[in-house]
């Protein structure tokens, strides 16, 4: 992309200071993170671009990989309200909600119904094991994740902005589970993969969780920083030929596409949404920001393949037969789909 084009729609001074604002809070944030959660950079990082860029992650990791303790820092650093709720299978829409009561009032004596909120109306909603809750409650958080408002007894909600949902799943143990629907599935931004530590970085833990330490957060970035944020992410320019990449390996990922490799004709039930190209390209540009960039580049869209198209390809029996999985088919993607080239310099 030529370089006068690339800050061509960040030209004003407002843009520009606050696309600074955001870069150096990354790097603040992920201080402050850093006195706390050891290791899992790549981790991290994506939670901190579907910050950016607005949207929910999925969060798959075993017990104990501190996946909780992730999503509370974060809050506190961030300085936002923050609510868990552990999912369970005897928990009812109305309790993630919220649902009316009858008060009475204490000046007239008048009994009236009053909505009474429940823990939706947060900004960071950490939903322990959502696939634990049966399908009706799961509706109403999807409700929530999608549209930004709640409807409880035919009136609409609003939820105040920035509003994130960070769920989490556990990988072993699915007995008594309610798998979570593809159209929910669709709409977390990522699904990231928590894994095990390092050696050297477990025993950190270990040192760190087992001595009195006692950890105190600066607070880096408020919600209205946040929120402009976001707005100026989408403001981000990006090159057709970098769209049409994130495009293009999307398309692959369909058995029925002619740029669909022989593996995915052999492997693949189902290929990602149109949504999958947009968080890629959305991804891809707080990603640029974060990283004191203007544009989006072709390595930004790779970089997010695997958490946004993991949750999105629907594998077959023959490639569960051959114990395959969608990052390694997304590795292939990325082999085998060009990066177009037309409309750079």
């Amino acid at each position: 992309m030529p370089a006068d084009s690339t800050t061509s729609r960040l030209a004003g001074g407002d843009d520009l200071a606050l696309a600074d604002r955001l870069r150096d809070g990354r790097t603040a944030i992920m201080a402050e993170l850093r006195k706390l959660i050891v290791g899992q950079e790549a981790v991290i990082e994506q939670a901190l671009i579907a910050l950016f860029a607005g949207g929910n992650c999925l969060i798959v990791g075993v017990p104990g990989l501190a996946k909780t303790l992730l999503v509370h820092t974060m809050a506190q650093v961030l300085d936002l309200k923050f609510s868990r709720v552990q999912f369970t299978p005897d928990l009812m829409p109305s309790d993630i909600t919220g649902t009316d009561i009858i008060q009475e009032d204490a000046e007239t004596g008048r009994r009236r119904m009053t909505f009474v909120p429940g823990p939706l109306f947060t900004n960071i909603l950490l939903a322990d094991e959502v696939n634990r809750t049966p399908p009706k409650t799961q509706a109403a958080l999807l409700e929530a994740m999608q549209e930004r408002r709640v409807t409880v007894q035919g009136r609409t909600y609003p939820l105040d902005a920035p509003f994130f949902v960070f769920a989490t799943q556990n990988p072993i143990e699915l007995e008594g589970t309610y798998p979570l629907p593809e159209a929910q599935l669709d709409r977390f931004m990522f699904q990231v993969t928590v894994g095990y530590l390092t050696e050297d970085e477990e025993l950190q833990v270990v040192q760190q969780t087992t001595s009195m330490q006692r950890h105190e957060f600066k607070r880096v970035m408020t919600a209205a920083e946040i929120v402009a944020c976001q707005q100026l992410v989408r403001r981000v320019p990006v090159a057709d030929a970098v769209a049409r990449y994130a495009v293009h390996l999307v398309r692959a990922s369909r058995p029925d596409s002619p740029l669909a490799p022989p593996q995915v004709k052999e492997w693949v039930s189902y290929g990602a949404s149109v949504r999958a190209a947009q968080y890629l390209v959305l991804g891809g540009k707080a990603r640029a920001l974060m990283h004191g960039r203007y544009h989006v580049s072709f390595d930004d869209i790779a970089a997010l393949a695997a958490p946004v198209l993991r949750h999105r390809v629907l594998l077959n029996f023959h490639a569960q037969a051959e114990k395959v999985t969608t990052d390694q088919l997304v590795e292939i993607l990325l082999k085998v789909v060009p990066r177009p080239t037309a409309g750079l310099a």
